[in-house]
This record gives C-alpha cells, structure tokens and sequence, in this order.
C-alpha cells in the first residue's frame, strides 16, 4: 500500500487536482454534491456547548464547514466551523453505513458538510457529536491556508475577504459588532422620534459637501449625473415638508485618495432635528457616543490602539481659535485680514493657494497643530464662516459660523452645524463657491436652486450633523485601518494595466483628466514565512483539462 501524505504537504498543483478528481467520481457516482439544494440543520455548535446537559445523547442537525480532519482507520475526527463556532465531530466505522463512512475519508479540509448524529463527551472530555450520517453539501475544489499559519497577508485579506472570514475568526467578530452598532443607532435615534428615509444617490451635480465626486452618465435623459457625496440637501428639504426628525444611514462616494482613515466609499449618517441649534447636536452626540459604548462595548471607557478613551464623562467644548492658540500660540482673533493670515502661515512653513481665504489658513493651521492632540473626545466649535458654506453665522460674530466637529483620538468623528435657513444668505454663499469652482477648486459646492426653491417655502431653525460610520465602528472595534471594518474595500484590481476604452461625457472626461491621487495604502505589507501556501488567492489557477 502507498504511504498516506497528507494533502497540506503537496504541492498546490496536486491538491487542487486530487479535489477534482474526488469530485468526478462523486459525480459519475450519482454524487454531486452541487445538486443539493439544501440541509435541515436545526443546532448550532454554541448551542451544543452551551446546554449540554439537556442536549446529552440527544440527536442533532449541524452543518458546516469541516476545517479538519485526523485519524484515517475505522475512527475519524474532524472540527466542524459553523456560524456561531465550531465543534468536534466524531466519526466511527461500525456506527454508520458502510458507504457512507467511505466517503467521509475522502473529504477534504473546506468541505461542506450536514452531519446528523447524537451529543456526547469523548473520554478525554471532549464535546462532540457522534455522527450517524454525513452529507457533503458543497466540494472546496481549492484549500484553505494552512491551519498553523493562516491568512496572515493584509492585502489578501482584503482582497479576498471570504478567505479571511473563515481563516480568521476575529474578523467575523468586528463585522457582527458593526452590525450591532449599526442596529444600536437605528433604535437610538427611533427612540428619540426620529424618521429614517432614503434620498437619491444619482444626483444632477455635486451639492452640499466639499468634495471630488464619481460622474457617470444616464442614458434614457441623456444627462450627466454624480454619485452622492452627502445626503444633506434631500434631508433639508424633508425638515422644509414637516418631517422634523430625520436621518439616514447609506453610502456616499468621494473620489479623493485612500488611507487608513479614507476609503472612495464609506458609509455616511446625517440626521437633522428642526427647532434645535448646534448645541442640541452636541447633546445628542455625547448621549449616542455614550449609549453605544455602554451597549456595544460594556462600558464608557474603551481602549483603542492601546490608548484609553472616556466616553463617560463631559466631551470637552473648545473653540477653533482657542485650540489653535492653545497648541501654536497663535491667536487668529487678532488676525484680521486674508494677507495677515497668509503671513503667519508663511512664518510657520504652512502651504497654502493663493485663492485660500482667512478662513482656510485657519483651518490649515488647525490640521496643522490641533488634530493630533485631540486624543479624549473634544468638540471643535466655531469655524470660519469662508469654510462652512451651509452654516448659520454666529450673532455675535459673523466671521464664524455655529458649527462643530468631534475629535476622538485625533480624528474627525463628526460635523455638525447649525443649519443655516436664510435664502438670501445661502444664494450668497452659493455664489461664493461657484466663483471658487471656477478658480479651479474641484470641492467646492455650486448652486441648487431647487434647494434654495425650499428654503423659500421657510425652514425652521435645524440642527443637523453628519457621522462617518466607519471611523465609529473602527473606534468600537479597535480597529487601526478603515479596511479592517469594511467588507470589501476598494481595491485597485491585480489586472488594472487592462484599460477597457470607453466614451465619457465632458464632466466625466474632465475629472479623469484631473490629477490622480496615488492609492497610499497605509498598512504593513508583510507576510508568514509560508505565505507561498497562500499565493494561489492572488492567481487564477489553470484549467485541470490543460494539464495541472
């Protein structure tokens, strides 16, 4: 008899082409297990594990995927991975049909399996099911990574989520914790009598934020169209028709670099509260950051990246100026005009365009000295009007407006504003940032005149605040980089260099003539002393008919 090798010590080559000779002769068998349609599981592991003693000699249903297998004689054992764990299986030969105890010994590690049998503990304590019955549901006509060392390549892990799903147990876990937080925020605000609803992701052109949008095209109109960048505008409108709380969770599309923190799709939530201002915005924040913590994580207090973070107590309220003098010593309320602003900026080695404003050296000075020290929850109020196109001015000063963003950690987690709902004020301030868009500003807003159409039916006083979802989650999870909590980030494609020529509109042809801005894929690419067993993720495999 030829010496047993275990799959794992050949060559890939040979794995794959012993799975898909296993699956030909299931098939000429009458076998194939891709005609199954279906499983009556009715247990999963946890639930085995977790009531063993009312479950003890009872039958059960599991299914799975089996994730090993050990002994080759007349007893087999394996680990079955199902949704919520994983459990031992226990396989012996006088205890289930002849056949098909033969065709367990041909499983291979990725294969999934229903397996009917009965609960009991092994001698060395074990908990296990005693299987009766097994069918193969699905054949894995490719292996998993190898047990000892995993799928351990970042980019591969991206790339190839599936993989790292089920090679990577943790992953799996952040991903029900966002859904958890995502399910959390809808009962938190539906509690507070908000309304959630959808708006348009086609829109006719980019409104509301500043930001470089995706343009495509409709054909049926024949009209140039954009990918959201916000949701803001729509929900405007809706606080104008009487709905006086609303939000909605959805994605939004920004076409700029990607980062740890940034990725050209994320997940957005606005919300807007009519008769409120920016300070009710604030309340509500720390209340939501508060719950969610409590709810999601089991206490106020959280660690991330090492460092604490206390939800618990009072976000701190620090004004744009005041944090600015704080961390560089310079006080912009003494700085009167555009030409003294750029001055200190030059002094303090700050780039800057030429078209910036006062208020843009302000905020550029504040990215330059303020952000990284924001490491407890603070709130950053009161920002230049020149910056804040949508934002009621504050009374007292009109160089600022009422609006603020919440730092955690040195990150924006938030921007909020008081609305501003003068009509006449905002068709200004639209105009302002046509002029700007025509200097060349790829970010700036342009008019909506059916907006402004709204604000002329009368807005109540709003409050209004947009949430990144992804930075939220990536702060409850621990998670250092926004691809560790998306499930599939944007990826440039491994065959990129294949262009497909395509006719674009003008808007369209114009942003791809645009600068790109580099993918800067802010992570460690490193990988396991292994990670050839792995490489197969990143190439297509050759047909078996052309020779293996």
């Amino acid at each position: 008899m030829a010496k047993f090798v275990p799959q794992e010590e050949l060559s890939l080559v040979d794995q794959v082409r012993i799975r898909r000779e296993k699956l030909t002769q299931l098939r000429e068998a009458g076998q194939d297990p891709f005609e199954r349609t279906g499983f009556a599981f009715d247990t999963y592991s946890t639930d085995i594990k977790n009531n063993f003693e009312a479950l003890e000699g009872k039958n059960v249903a599991v299914a799975g995927r089996l994730m090993s297998k050990r002994g080759m004689g007349k007893v087999i054992f394996g680990d079955l991975m199902d949704e919520k764990g994983r459990i031992q299986l226990y396989l012996k030969f006088d205890e289930m049909d002849e056949a098909n105890f033969e065709t367990c010994r041909k499983l291979d590690i990725g294969d999934i399996v229903g397996v009917n049998g009965e609960v009991f503990r092994t001698q060395r304590g074990e908990i296990s099911v005693r299987a009766h019955q097994v069918t193969l549901l699905s054949k894995a006509l490719l292996p998993l990574p190898d047990k000892y060392h995993g799928l351990t390549n970042v980019e591969t892990r991206y790339r190839q989520r599936y993989v790292d799903l089920i090679a990577n147990p943790e992953v799996k876990d952040t991903f029900v914790k966002r859904s958890r937080i995502m399910r959390e925020l809808r009962s938190f605000l539906d509690g507070k009598g908000f309304l959630e609803v959808d708006t348009p992701i086609l829109t006719p052109f980019e409104i509301g934020a500043s930001a470089r949008p995706f343009y495509t095209h409709h054909n049926t109109l024949n009209i140039d169209m954009v990918l959201r960048i916000e949701t803001e505008l729509y929900l405007k409108r809706l606080i104008v028709g009487g709905l006086e709380r609303v939000y909605e969770i959805g994605r939004v599309f920004r076409n700029e670099g990607v980062d740890t923190r940034h990725n050209p799709e994320f997940t957005l939530m606005e919300l807007y509260q009519a008769y409120t201002d920016y300070n009710g915005m604030m309340d509500l924040t720390e209340d939501m950051f508060r719950h969610l913590a409590k709810v999601v994580c089991g206490s106020t207090t959280i660690t991330y990246q090492g460092t604490e973070i206390d939800l618990g107590k009072p976000f701190e309220r620090l004004t744009m100026i005041d944090a600015i003098k704080k961390y560089s010593g310079v006080d912009f309320d003494t700085v009167k005009t555009e030409e003294e602003a750029k001055a200190l900026a030059k002094a303090h080695n700050i780039a800057f365009e030429e078209r910036h404003s006062r208020g843009d050296i302000i905020n550029l000075f504040f990215e330059t000295y303020c952000e990284e020290n924001l490491i407890q929850p603070v709130f950053i109020m009161d920002h230049p009007v020149e910056i804040s196109p949508l934002t009621k001015k504050k009374p007292t000063d009109p160089t600022k407006v009422e609006r603020f963003e919440l730092f955690i950690y040195g990150r924006e987690m938030c921007n909020a504003y008081s609305e501003l709902n003068d009509p006449i004020d905002q068709r200004a301030r639209f105009a302002a940032q046509d002029a700007l868009a025509a200097a060349g500003d790829a970010e700036a807003n342009h008019t909506d005149e059916d907006f402004l159409n709204a604000l002329e039916i009368g807005m109540p006083p709003t409050g209004g605040i947009g949430y990144g979802i992804d930075r939220l989650v990536m702060l409850l999870t621990d998670s250092a980089a926004i691809r560790d909590v998306l499930l599939f980030p944007t990826m440039k494609p491994l065959d990129s260099d294949k262009k497909v020529s395509k006719e674009v509109s003008a808007p369209a042809a114009a942003a791809q003539a645009a600068p790109e801005v580099p993918e800067k894929l802010i992570f460690p690419m490193w990988r396991s002393s292994r990670c050839s067993r792995i490489s197969w993720i990143l190439t297509p495999l050759p047909s078996p008919i052309t020779g293996l």
